[in-house]
């Protein structure tokens, strides 16, 4: 008497992926409940087995259900936005749409959007890393996917938390809820180890031990992260995090594009698994994982889309090609990455990966029915042959499209039935999606519009509107200005000496209180010469308020201060100036009183561009007109006194002095 099962497929080639790598061209599997109950021959099974719905299978493979081992699937709503970026100047874009846009409701039709993708090409476990995964999770169990899902945690305020106490308090609470659940596997997600403090790390890793849960994080994606860590660090982004405690618990460490084999001895004692992303890193110019080496060590290699405002796409049977090409080309080998080993870190070794190995990833009794069917009767997978054991993994892998999934089933449901999907309304969610890049386009559209909007939305930023009187005059020598300084009638409160970087973004959208950015690096120096610190800002200045008095001094002022935490190469992609010049000067500050009145005297050489002397400079803070008139003749004064000529004085700013020294640069591409 045939045992009853659920569901039967039958009449395909099916490619199990287990340990033996079976495959049998004409075969069959049983499915009861969630799980798989038997796999085989076709005559073997349906001798054993009645099913209540029995599908016929020919000209098809059947196989697990892909594993998309590292995503970000509400970023959906997100693809195509800002491309062509590098990493940290696509983030400076990316995450003030994220502050603005992203709620529950957005996350929700984010995966909706995605899951429907995903389902598409044969996904039924992928890895997630976002904010509000407690909606995204919702959202996929009802949906009947299959994820590892976690809750992202940064040191500095996400549109889910203001801080990182506040996140990981919505983490634990997220863990709490959903640990145990059929679908759904929570995790804690600290972004990574530069979004992250020592402290921060530290909680999560605590936090990931305390529920045995996954921790999910990137790991060593970039050149310049690998680098940074180095000197700020002296160790790598790998032996940082183990330092920290992310490797004593279920790590999910995605990218590591620069990692050596130091870092993945380490990685595999403390069984990791790796997300390798090829189109992300590729788009990305990130660089190509040396995942031929991982898997020689040992590691647990799986495959990872990234988030789809970073591939462009969510399609895996794509990624297995190109992560099996790339391979091939870095090593200048055509034999690394085969078919047969790239669809195994796409199925079993992604599930290993992600901590899932157990339950998914291959096509065996007593796992759950996580299974995808793909049509081979395509012209473009014409013709097959059977000379060799490996023929079906090239067909899959070389030759197979998104487009060939035709059914796919999920913890024994079913998500696709000839290729129409069963769980997500996919017009709807196209409809909504729609609505939401409109809302996005006016938003972007209104922060292109001015450099101030731009830096707004990335840093925030302080108002200043200080208004000065100053004079500038040049010099041969400090000789007069060192009589001056010994003069009874002055009264020295502080000094200092540091080196001025000055970088000018130059705009055309004659905005008068945009009329130019000014990226500054101070260098303080000590009495032997040494840099004692470094400090970097930016100024937002406008064209301001001008008035020249009798004695040549001017009043201005600047507008918007911000700090400049990122490097001068991402403020010049991320603003894309019209035109940039550089101004280079060796500063001695002197903090005086005279006649009661406080006033900063700089001794400046212009270094670059290069300029004969030196300039005096005499500024002071003022409040009003009447105000002014008095520092300005008090000024006139003190230059007086240092035996210089007013009708010398430099009217201009040293930002329009380099522009009439020629030294300014044009950037416009081309």
């Amino acid at each position: 008497m045939p045992e009853q099962v659920d569901i039967l497929l039958r009449g395909g080639t099916v490619v199990t992926m287990n340990g033996k790598y079976e495959v049998f061209e004409d075969g069959a599997v049983a499915i009861r409940g969630d799980a798989i109950i038997a796999v085989g021959p076709t005559d073997e099974i349906t001798r054993a087995y009645a099913a209540t719905e029995t599908v016929e299978c020919a000209d098809t493979v059947i196989m697990p259900g892909l594993v998309n081992a590292h995503t970000h699937i509400p970023m959906t709503l997100m693809r195509g936005l800002n491309d062509d970026l590098r990493l940290d100047v696509w983030l400076g874009y990316l995450m003030p749409v994220e502050r603005e846009f992203v709620t529950p409701d957005f996350v929700k039709l984010g995966a909706r959007v995605a899951c429907a993708e995903m389902i598409r090409s044969g996904v039924t476990t992928f890895a997630d890393m976002f904010y509000y995964e407690e909606a995204i999770a919702e959202q996929v169990a009802e949906i009947g996917m299959r994820a590892l899902l976690g809750q992202t945690i940064l040191v500095f305020p996400a549109p889910d938390a203001e801080t990182f106490e506040d996140a990981l308090l919505l983490c634990r609470r997220f863990i709490e809820h959903w640990n145990g659940h059929p679908l759904i596997q929570p995790a804690v997600a600290p972004h990574a180890w530069y979004t992250a403090t020592p402290e921060l790390l530290l909680a999560c890793a605590d936090l990931a031990r305390a529920f045995d849960v996954p921790l999910h994080t990137h790991v060593s994606e970039t050149r310049l992260e690998a680098d940074n860590s180095v000197n700020q660090n002296h160790m790598s982004v790998v032996t940082w995090l183990e330092q920290h405690g992310i490797l004593d618990t279920k790590l999910l460490a995605a990218h590591c594009v620069h990692i050596d084999e130091e870092d993945m001895f380490s990685l595999r004692r403390a069984g990791a698994g790796v997300a390798h992303c090829p189109s992300s890193n590729l788009k990305l110019a990130s660089g190509i994982a040396p995942i031929p080496q991982m898997l020689k060590l040992g590691l647990k290699v799986g495959v990872g889309t990234d988030g789809p405002a970073s591939n462009n796409d969510l399609d895996m049977v794509e990624e297995m090609r190109l992560a099996s090409f790339i391979a091939k080309i870095a090593a200048q080998n055509p034999t690394a990455l085969p078919a047969r080993q790239t669809l195994e870190i796409a199925t079993i070794g992604g599930a290993r990966a992600v901590h899932m190995g157990a339950i998914t990833g291959s096509l065996e009794p007593g796992k759950r029915a996580d299974i995808a069917v793909l049509d081979m009767s395509g012209i473009h997978n014409q013709p097959h042959f059977h000379n060799h054991p490996d023929a079906v993994y090239s067909r899959i892998v070389y030759a197979g499209k998104s487009a060939d999934v035709s059914h796919v089933i999920c913890n024994g449901r079913w998500l696709m039935r000839d290729r129409a999907l069963l769980t997500v309304d996919e017009a709807a969610a196209r409809t909504d999606a729609l609505r939401v890049a409109a809302d996005i386009d006016a938003f972007v559209m209104e922060r292109e519009s001015s450099p101030y909007n731009k830096l707004v939305l990335l840093s925030g930023v302080q108002r200043q509107e200080s208004f000065e009187v100053q004079v500038k005059v040049p010099m041969a020598d400090d000789t007069a200005l060192q009589m001056l300084l010994e003069s009874s009638a002055i009264t020295t409160t502080r000094y200092a000496h540091y080196r001025q970087y000055d970088h000018y973004f130059l705009f055309d959208q004659g905005d008068p209180d945009a009329n130019r950015l000014r990226y500054r690096e101070d260098e303080f120096i000590n009495e032997a010469g040494d840099v004692t610190q470094v400090r970097a800002r930016l100024t937002l200045i406008g064209e301001g308020g001008r008035e020249e008095f009798p004695n040549a001094v001017m009043m201005s002022r600047s507008r918007w201060l911000a700090a400049a935490d990122r490097s001068l190469r991402f403020y010049q992609e991320y603003f894309a100036p019209a035109r940039e010049l550089r101004v280079h000067k060796d500063r001695h500050r002197w903090h005086i009183l005279y006649k009661a009145t406080d006033f900063a005297i700089n001794l400046d050489k212009v270094l670059e561009p290069e300029l004969p002397g030196y300039f005096l400079e005499i500024k002071s803070r003022t409040w009003s007109r009447s105000d002014a008139q008095r520092k300005a003749g008090l000024i006139a004064e003190l230059v007086a006194q240092c035996g210089l000529d007013f009708d010398r004085a430099e009217r201009r700013e040293y930002a329009e002095i380099a522009t009439s020294a020629n030294y300014e640069k044009d950037t416009t591409p081309g």
